[in-house]
């Protein structure tokens, strides 16, 4: 296969920074994109331009690329060097694992030989004078593709934070969740060349899922969605993360117990009653002692949320409210009851 120089492609010295690059592709990028060249050589120079800022723009690639020297010639017959180890050749081996390079995004053979593992693929190749040759990963190596791959994944991934009720936790049934993420264009990987994006480079996508909270769920808590995050033009995908929150208008949360205030009148708190209380596991009524003091709790047990066995606890808070637009009649009555104190 055939060295290619991507310095020399984008026009750039080896020691050019990120700006430089990215000013000369987008440059280059405008001249000979297919919309505005029609040219049979623009099509190739356009896909040449592409790979080469792949490559320079991305500090891992940039890196093992430049590992290979400054003296090559472009154009020159190229063989992968030693340093690049993880990969080998072996002859029809049972049991190796092969990959195809044919879906790197219609980048060169150059580019697959060097950078295949980086795209979250291996290859097969049988062709270049490698007929009957599988070319595949060697297995000490592996852990490390992985790492490499989950270290690609990493920055697809998108954490949102999910306020949700105490009837939603208690339900148990899944929750939908939807949500706006702005987020580089896939088509044009953000260089706004295409239709996709209206030439802005990025894309807005409306998503809606469902999560179905486990028992004994937390404040702060993380629920992992695997694969729901952003995607590149790769196929890699990442995951969506939801930190759960509490937020109810009816309830405070302690863990799985639940606060509810229960509001009574001086005289109740007094004398003493019986109330209706509604829970999540339906109405209670229940007893209120006498001389009952405002914030004091009452414990109804196992009327709290779902534990991964059992419930928790319901803490009824009393709260003394003295009613409105009393009589004089009433009025008279407290001011005895004042007096006799």
């Amino acid at each position: 296969m055939k060295y290619k120089d991507y310095y020399e492609i984008l026009g750039v010295t080896r020691d050019a920074d990120n700006a430089t690059i990215k000013s000369a592709y987008r440059k280059l990028a405008r001249k000979y994109h297919p919309d505005v060249n029609k040219t049979k050589e623009a099509e190739e120079k356009f896909k040449d331009i592409n790979e080469a800022y792949e490559v320079l723009s991305d500090k891992a690639k940039r890196q093992r690329y430049d590992s290979l020297g400054a003296n090559w010639q472009g154009g020159a017959d190229y063989t992968p060097p030693p340093g690049f180890e993880n990969f080998s050749f072996n002859f029809n081996q049972g049991g190796a694992q092969s990959f195809d390079f044919g879906g790197s995004g219609g980048f060169s053979d150059f580019f697959s030989s060097l950078f295949g593992d980086m795209m979250g693929a291996g290859v097969n190749m049988n062709n270049e004078g490698f007929s009957g040759f599988d070319f595949t990963r060697n297995t000490k190596n592996s852990s490390q593709t992985r790492q490499r791959k989950a270290s690609a994944t990493e920055g697809l991934n998108i954490t949102k934070n999910l306020n949700v009720t105490a009837k939603e936790i208690f339900d148990g049934k899944p929750i939908s969740v939807s949500f706006k993420e702005v987020e580089k264009c896939t088509q044009c990987n953000g260089n706004g060349y295409c239709s996709n994006c209206g030439g802005t480079g990025i894309v807005t996508n409306n998503k809606t899922v469902k999560v179905k909270l486990p028992k004994g769920i937390e404040e702060g808590q993380k629920v992992r969605l695997k694969g729901e995050g952003k995607a590149d033009r790769y196929g890699n995908k990442g995951d969506l993360f939801l930190v759960i929150h509490f937020k109810d208008s009816e309830y405070e949360f302690d863990g799985v117990d639940l606060i509810k205030e229960l509001e009574i009148t001086p005289p109740e708190a007094v004398l003493g009653c019986t109330k209706e209380v509604q829970t999540l596991h339906g109405k209670l009524n229940i007893k209120i002692p006498q001389e009952v003091s405002s914030g004091q709790t009452l414990r109804l047990k196992q009327m709290g949320l779902p534990m991964k066995s059992g419930y928790g606890d319901l803490k009824v808070k009393i709260k003394i409210v003295i009613p409105k637009n009393m009589s004089k009649e009433v009025k008279d009555l407290y001011k005895q009851i004042q007096n006799i104190g």
